[in-house]
C-alpha cells in the first residue's frame, strides 16, 4: 500500500465535502431542462471552470503526461501558435454563440431545426455510438491508475470470494458520479465539477512547486540530454524520429480546433447550460486563462520530472524498486499508461501523495457523471423522443434519462472489462471521437452560417466521416503497426466530410434558403430576457476585435489582456522560430527558457486559482438564488413540434 492513513483521510474529506454539497443542492432540480442544462442559470466562471474539470479527468491526465513524457516540452512550442487560433475562435464566438442563440438543450436538437427530424436520430444515433464507445476505456484506464499508484491488492475478499481490485475500483467510480447525476442532473454536475475544479487547480500548483523545489534543473537536463538526437524532448526543431505526437499530430490537432468546435459531445450539457449567449462566449474565452495551472504547468512539468526519475542517475535506486512493476505489466500500452503514476509514487512525500489520489479521483468522477449525463441524454432526446414523435410527460422524461444513463454506465463497465487497449489513449480518442466529429464539423458550421447548406449535404457528409473513421479502426485491428494513426485518419475524415458537404449542398441547393433568423432567435424572433443590449449598429470598433455594446468595462479589460498574453507568446514562437532556422540553438539554451517558462505558468496559475474561485463562487451564490425562484417551463424538453421529414 502506497498510502498512509493521512493520505486516506484527505481523500475522505474531499469525497464528503463533495456528497454534502450535493444533498444541499438536489432540492434544486425541478424540471427537465433544470436535469439537462442547469436551467440554462450558469454564470461565465461557473461554466468555465467547471467545464475544464469535465474535459480534464483522470483518463485525460493520464493520457497527458504519458503524451508529454513521450513529446516532452515540445508539444507546448507548438501549442504557442495554436494559440492564436484558441483565442480567436474564443473571442469570437465561433459556433459557441450562435448555438446558444438556437436555444436548443442538444447538438442534435438543433439539427432536426437545420435539418429534419430524421437527420437528428440519425446524427444522434451517431453520436452516442461514438461517445460510448470513446467513453468505454475511461472505468478501466482510471481504476488502473488507482490500483498502481495505491498499491491496492489484485483481488479482495468479501464473504469468502476473491474479488478482483480492478472490477471493484471501476464500479466505484461509476457508482459516485451515477448518484451526483441521478440527485440533481446538470445542476449537480455543474457545481460538484467546480468545486472539484478549485481543488484540483490548487493540488496541481502545490504539486509542481514541490517538484521545482526538491528535483534540480540541472538532473532535468541531465536526464532529457540522454533522449535521441533526433528525438529531442527540449528541442522543438529536432524531433524528426518522435513516433505519433509529432508536428502533423499537432497539425491535425489545429484544423481540429477550428473544424470541431461543439462537435464533441461528451460535454455537451455545458454547451446550452449558461444564462446568455454572451455568457457563454465570456466563459469560453476565460477558458484561455483556466487551463494554464492544468495544460501549461501541471501536465507538462510533471513527464519531464517523471523521465527524469527513470533516466537520471539520482533516482536510479528508487526507479528500481518500482522497475519490477512497470516490466510487469501486460502490455506497451499499459506500460505507457503508468509511466508517469509509477515514478510518481517515489517521488510525492505522505500528504500529497493522498492530495494527488484525491485529484484523481475528483477528475475522475467530475469527467465520469459529465460524460454519463452526455451520452445518456443524447439517446433519450435526440433518438427515442424524435422516433416517438411526442413529448414524454416530465417525470417520464426524467426518468427514462436516468434509465439511459445507467445503461451507459452497465455498458462503460462491461466495455473496461473486456476491450483489449491497443494504442495511446489521445490516439484511441481520435479515431473513435472521429465517429461522429468527423463529419459532424462540417454539418455544424453548415448549418449555423451557411444559409444554402442542405438536408443531403448533412447526411453525406455524416456518413463520409463516420466511415472513414470506423474503417480506421478495423484497419487498426487488423493491420497490427498500420502507418496511419487515430489522429491521421480524423484528418482525413474532417477534410472528406467537408469537401462532401460544400460539393452535396451546391449542387442540389439550388434556390433553397434556410430562414437564419428564425432559427437564432434574432430579429422579429429575439428573446429580449437574454440580451443585455439589443443593437443593430454596424461593426465598428471594439466589434472588429469581437467587442459589442454589451461588454462591460472588466469584459473589454479580459478581451485586452487575452490578446495581449497570447501575442507576447506568439512573439516569442516567431523569434525563437527564427533563431533556430538561421542557426542552431543550443540545448542548454532551450532548457533555460523552459525553466523560464515553467516559473512563469507557476507564477499566473496561483493568479487563475484566485481568480476563478472568487468568480465561481459569485456565480455559484447567483445561480443557486435564481434556481430557488425562477418560474419553470415544463414545455422545454428538447422536444421539436414540427419536425420536417
Amino acid at each position: 500500500m502506497n498510502l498512509t492513513w493521512i493520505d486516506w483521510a484527505i481523500v475522505a474529506v474531499v469525497l464528503a465535502f463533495v456528497f454534502a454539497a450535493v444533498a444541499v443542492v438536489k432540492p434544486l432540480m425541478r424540471s427537465v431542462s433544470d436535469f439537462l442544462a442547469a436551467g440554462r442559470t450558469g454564470g461565465r466562471y461557473l461554466i468555465s471552470l467547471s467545464q475544464g474539470t469535465a474535459s480534464l479527468g483522470a483518463i485525460t491526465i493520464v493520457g497527458m503526461l504519458e503524451m508529454n513524457y513521450i513529446a516532452g516540452f515540445n508539444m507546448r512550442w507548438w501549442e504557442m501558435v495554436m494559440a492564436v487560433v484558441v483565442v480567436g475562435i474564443s473571442v469570437s464566438g465561433w459556433v459557441l454563440y450562435r448555438f446558444r442563440q438556437t436555444r436548443c438543450l442538444t447538438m442534435a436538437q438543433f439539427f432536426e431545426i437545420r435539418y429534419n427530424r430524421s437527420f437528428r436520430v440519425f446524427a444522434g444515433a451517431l453520436a452516442f455510438v461514438s461517445g460510448i464507445i470513446n467513453f468505454g476505456i475511461f472505468p478501466a484506464v482510471s481504476a488502473r491508475f488507482f490500483i498502481y499508484f495505491c498499491g491496492l491488492p489484485k483481488t479482495l475478499s468479501l464473504a469468502g470470494l476473491e474479488i478482483p481490485t480492478f472490477a471493484l475500483v471501476m464500479i466505484v467510480l461509476l457508482w459516485i458520479p451515477l448518484y451526483f447525476v441521478f440527485s440533481g442532473g446538470q445542476i449537480a454536475v455543474m457545481i460538484t465539477d467546480f468545486l472539484q475544479g478549485i481543488f484540483v487547480n490548487a493540488v496541481f500548483i502545490v504539486i509542481v512547486a514541490y517538484l521545482m523545489i526538491t528535483v534540480d534543473w540541472g538532473q532535468i537536463f541531465q536526464a532529457l540530454s540522454l533522449a535521441p538526437a533526433d528525438a529531442s524532448l527540449v528541442n522543438p526543431f529536432h524531433t524528426g524520429s518522435t513516433k505519433d505526437y509529432n508536428f502533423w499530430y499537432f497539425f491535425i490537432g489545429m484544423i481540429g480546433v477550428i473544424y470541431g468546435k461543439l462537435s464533441w459531445q461528451g460535454t455537451q450539457a455545458y454547451n446550452a447550460s449558461a444564462k446568455s449567449a454572451h455568457e457563454a462566449k465570456m466563459g469560453d474565452v476565460l477558458a484561455n486563462w483556466r487551463g494554464i495551472p492544468q495544460w501549461g504547468l501541471f501536465l507538462v512539468f510533471v513527464p519531464i520530472v517523471a523521465y527524469t526519475f527513470w533516466h537520471g542517475p539520482r533516482f536510479a535506486a528508487a526507479a528500481a524498486s518500482v522497475r519490477p512493476v512497470l516490466d510487469g505489466l501486460g502490455s506497451e500500452a499499459l506500460r505507457s499508461q503508468l509511466t508517469v503514476p509509477l515514478a510518481l509514487t517515489r517521488l510525492l512525500p505522505v500528504g500529497l501523495m493522498g492530495a494527488f489520489a484525491a485529484v484523481m479521483l475528483a477528475a475522475a468522477v467530475g469527467c465520469n457523471e459529465t460524460y454519463l449525463h452526455s451520452w445518456g441524454s443524447i439517446f433519450i432526446q435526440d433518438v427515442v423522443m424524435p422516433i416517438r414523435r411526442k413529448p414524454f410527460a416530465p417525470d417520464r422524461h426524467i426518468r427514462a434519462l436516468k434509465w439511459s444513463i445507467l445503461a451507459v454506465a452497465a455498458f462503460s463497465f462491461v466495455f473496461s472489462l473486456l476491450f483489449q487497449q491497443s494504442e495511446y489513449i489521445f490516439l484511441f480518442f481520435a479515431i473513435t471521437g472521429a465517429i461522429f466529429a468527423g463529419g459532424s464539423g462540417a454539418v455544424i458550421i453548415g448549418g449555423l452560417y451557411w444559409k444554402r447548406g442542405t438536408t443531403a449535404a448533412a447526411w453525406s457528409a455524416m456518413i463520409v466521416g463516420a466511415v472513414t473513421a470506423v474503417g480506421g479502426i478495423v484497419v487498426q485491428q487488423l493491420v497490427p503497426g498500420f502507418p496511419v494513426n487515430g489522429q491521421m485518419f480524423w484528418g482525413l475524415a474532417m477534410a472528406a466530410s467537408s469537401l462532401v458537404y460544400v460539393a452535396v449542398s451546391l449542387l442540389g441547393g439550388r434556390g433553397r434558403v434556410f430562414d437564419m433568423d428564425k432559427m437564432l432567435h434574432r430579429g422579429a424572433y429575439l428573446v429580449t430576457e437574454e440580451y443585455a443590449v439589443v443593437n443593430a449598429a454596424p461593426v465598428r470598433g471594439w466589434k472588429v476585435l469581437g467587442m459589442g455594446r454589451e461588454f462591460t468595462r472588466f469584459d473589454r479589460v479580459l478581451y485586452i489582456a487575452t490578446y495581449v498574453w497570447t501575442a507576447a507568446w506568439v512573439a516569442v514562437f516567431a523569434v525563437g522560430t527564427i533563431l533556430n532556422l538561421t542557426g542552431r540553438v543550443a540545448d542548454p539554451a532551450w532548457m533555460r527558457f523552459w525553466r523560464t517558462y515553467t516559473q512563469i505558468m507557476l507564477a499566473v496559475s496561483v493568479v487563475v486559482i484566485v481568480w476563478f474561485s472568487a468568480g465561481g463562487l459569485i456565480n455559484l451564490k447567483d445561480m443557486i438564488g435564481t434556481l430557488r425562484v425562477m418560474k419553470r417551463d415544463h414545455a422545454d424538453t428538447g422536444f421539436v413540434e414540427r419536425g420536417r421529414d
